[in-house]
C-alpha cells in the first residue's frame, strides 16, 4: 500500500505571511483501491520562524505530521482499503433490477429479479 502525504492549502496571515493553518490530505492506494483523508491543522506562533516564501511541502507536512497521530490515521486507511477489498456489506435492494451478465458485444443487460 503506498500512502501519500500533502498539502491543499495554507492560510496565512498577509503582514508576517505566519502559516494559521494548513489543510492536508492524506491518501492510500493498493492497485484498484484507494481511500484518503482531508483535515486541517493550526499552528501558533513558534520560537523559529520560516518566511512564507521559503517553505516546501515537506517542511508543511512535517509540522502537520507533528501534530496528528500519524500511526492511528494510517492504520484506519490500511483497514478501509482492507474493508473495500473485503467488503461484509452490500448495498441494493432485492426488488429492483440488477445486471444479470454481459451480451456478446460486452454491453451489460438487464432482467427483472425474479421473485417466488
Amino acid at each position: 500500500m503506498n500512502i501519500t502525504w500533502k498539502i491543499a492549502q495554507l492560510d496565512h496571515q498577509i503582514i508576517d505571511g505566519l502559516v494559521i493553518t494548513a489543510h492536508y490530505r492524506v491518501d492510500a492506494v493498493d492497485g484498484d483501491y484507494s481511500v484518503g483523508i482531508y483535515g486541517t491543522v493550526g499552528f501558533e506562533r513558534g520560537d523559529t520562524f520560516t518566511a512564507y516564501e521559503a517553505l516546501t511541502e515537506s517542511q508543511v507536512v512535517a509540522w502537520v505530521k507533528e501534530k496528528l497521530d500519524v500511526e492511528a490515521m494510517e492504520a484506519s486507511l490500511a483497514a478501509q482499503i482492507d474493508e473495500k477489498k473485503n467488503p461484509i456489506i452490500s448495498i441494493g435492494m432485492p426488488w429492483v433490477m440488477r445486471c444479470s451478465g454481459v451480451d456478446g458485444e460486452g454491453r451489460n443487460f438487464r432482467k427483472p429479479l425474479e421473485v417466488k
